[in-house]
């Protein structure tokens, strides 16, 4: 990432208009043109150094529900359990810790029920425990994380 691509995710950070062209209105608050700032944002994307650009919904006011979810999974197995976690649009995110409990991912579901059948099946599939972890309260604290 260069500078110029800092700015611009601590700039989307901070939140995105409502308007007619969102895009050239950021791309003017930055300085840069709008198709400077799609391209960057592209490829931002296909880089991989952003994982998704998108609102975010608050799926339980909605009817869904969200679960925090757990595995262990053998190292020689993490690629492919990745892979297999991620291939379900349902997984908000997921991400590596070192612990015992290595693969922790986000389930976000039209509704709650779909929590249980999704981890069912990525036991299914794997062959490895999932231990849900639903959320029992709820603290907002506006985290933007500054590049």
């Amino acid at each position: 990432m260069d500078e110029l691509d800092k700015k611009i995710v601590n700039h989307l950070q901070k939140g995105f208009p409502l308007s007619e062209r969102p895009y050239a209105e950021v791309a003017d608050q930055i300085g840069i043109t709008e198709n400077e700032l799609l391209q960057r944002i592209q490829s931002l994307l296909d880089e991989k150094i952003l994982s998704r650009f998108g609102p975010m919904y608050d799926v339980e006011k909605l009817g869904g529900a969200f679960s925090l979810v757990a595995m262990k999974v053998p190292a020689e197995q993490y690629d492919q359990v990745a892979e297999m976690v991620n291939h379900y649009p349902e997984v908000a995110h997921n991400y590596q810790r070192d612990h015992e409990l290595n693969m922790w991912y986000v389930l976000a579901t039209e509704s709650p029920q779909q929590i249980d059948k999704i981890n069912h099946e990525i036991e299914r599939q794997t062959g490895l425990k999932v231990f849900n972890m639903p959320k029992l309260s709820e603290f907002y604290i506006g985290l933007q994380l500054s590049i």
